[in-house]
């Protein structure tokens, strides 16, 4: 049926584009819930998530209602948060429940975490006893750790078995996860010695001791380890799974890759917005009022801030109304300090975040951007005197905006790295407070370096 309609309407199978779209608004508008149902039918979770979120919330409300029994616990673990609570608030108890029934501990969790209590226990409600005590146990961990990221289910071996007994449980057991990567080795205290990649059990004799064709890799990570420190570990030592274990270092579930995966672009997503100043958890289906409350807060440091700047400004009114090409070259000068900070910035925030930048290199690090805006500065500043000679017919002015280039551009360099190193010593997110600081600090440096000069040299 799902193919049928894609020929008829021209629509690629499996594919969510703008045709389908309008395929799918249309079915909405006329209330063709057969039509809609052939229409979503084929699309993959994540494409239907995304659908959901670009449409409008009356047309989305809609579209539930026409496909009461569509929305599967992989939707909702797709669909952004502010989203997904509105869609389940609109769900049937029936339609919740089996939709969460799908999932593994920590797609519940995920969706649990940034819900109401009432819209918890709606869900924890759902879940038979054994998936009900494993989320609330998983929820009673510190937010952003391991233990709120890992998945209880997972697959052990006692670690004096071989690969033949290994092979017999897994083919004998239910309820084992839909993946996984490890069979994870424990003594008889539950405590993760080893493990050992399905492939490797695969192309192994039966008669082999799985202990023999352990990984090197192993390592395991503690339930309160912080998530961005576990995606590190992930992405610094190569990892695709991991165990996870208590304070008396006993098993209590795995890290997968993909969740790790999630958490790094999740840091990535959020130091981007962040360093534009709209909030960490921005989106595109936050209300007016959400969106607008979220950017107010950096929008008034950076009034602040850009006063500050003014006043250097206002220091030197009589020379600016002395000869007013300086009016006219103030906002080179803080347009090229600006983004010359911009740049070091977020090179310096990421290798901050990635941990590439560290005591023990920070003095090389700021040496060589220094450089870097020593360079640019002479380049740029004795382009900017040439232009300004040639537009002025003033030589001297054109030394002074020359100087000024090269001093606003190393201290834009300088700012770029060294505030946010201090305020990550201070322990402030430097992607969410560097950017307005970095801007007072090349604009303060760039006026006042190019006003003095003006007033020592021309006036």
């Amino acid at each position: 049926m799902a193919d049928d309609i894609a020929e008829q309407d021209g629509i690629e199978e499996d594919v969510l584009d703008s045709r389908r779209m309008e395929a799918i608004s249309e079915a909405v508008a006329t209330e063709d819930s057969g039509r809609l149902a052939s229409l979503l039918a084929p699309l993959h979770a994540a494409d239907i998530a995304d659908l959901l979120e670009q449409i409008g919330r009356s047309e989305r409300r809609d579209l539930l209602r026409l496909w009461p029994d569509g929305i599967d616990g992989d939707i909702l673990s797709e669909l952004d948060e502010g989203i997904r609570e509105e869609i389940i608030d609109s769900l049937a108890p029936d339609v919740l429940a089996d939709a969460v029934r799908e999932l593994d501990t920590d797609d519940v969790v995920d969706i649990l975490e940034d819900l109401e209590e009432a819209d918890q226990d709606r869900i924890l409600g759902a879940l038979e006893a054994e998936d009900r005590v494993a989320v609330q146990q998983a929820l009673s961990y510190p937010d952003y750790s391991a233990g709120r990221l890992m998945q209880r289910e997972v697959v052990v071996a006692p670690v004096g078995w071989n690969v033949g007994q290994a092979i017999d449980y897994m083919r004998s057991t239910e309820g084992l996860p839909d993946q996984f990567y490890h069979v994870i080795l424990v003594d008889d205290g539950m405590k993760p010695q080893g493990y050992v990649t399905l492939g490797r059990v695969l192309s192994s004799r039966r008669d082999v001791l799985l202990k023999d064709i352990e990984e090197e890799s192993f390592r395991t990570i503690e339930a309160t380890e912080p998530e961005a420190d576990v995606a590190y570990i992930f992405n610094q030592y190569h990892l695709i799974s991991c165990p996870v274990v208590d304070e008396n270092d006993r098993l209590v579930g795995a890290i997968t890759i993909d969740d790790a995966m999630n958490v790094l672009d999740e840091e990535h997503e959020e130091d981007m917005l962040r360093m534009a100043g709209v909030g960490d958890e921005a989106s595109l289906s936050d209300t007016i009022f959400e969106a607008a409350k979220g950017r107010a807060v950096w929008l008034f440091v950076n009034l602040l801030t850009a006063i500050l700047a003014s006043s250097v400004i206002a220091e030197f009114t009589d020379s600016i109304n002395k000869l007013v090409a300086l009016a006219v070259l103030m906002p080179i000068v803080a347009s090229m300090g600006g983004n010359a900070g911009t740049q070091t910035m977020t090179v310096a925030v990421r290798a901050l975040a990635t941990r590439d930048l560290t005591a023990q290199n920070a003095f090389r690090v700021i040496r060589r951007e220094a450089a870097v805006g020593a360079i640019n500065g002479l380049v740029f500043g004795m382009l900017m005197a040439i232009i300004a000679g040639w537009w002025f017919g003033l030589p001297m002015l054109s030394l002074v905006i020359g100087i000024a280039m090269v001093l606003t551009l190393i201290s834009a360099a300088a700012g770029g790295i060294l505030i946010p190193m201090g305020l990550q010593k201070l322990g402030v997110d430097p992607a969410l407070a560097s950017g307005p600081f970095v801007t007072t600090v090349t604009d303060v440096v760039g006026f006042f370096a190019f006003l003095e000069l003006a007033s020592w040299i021309l006036l």
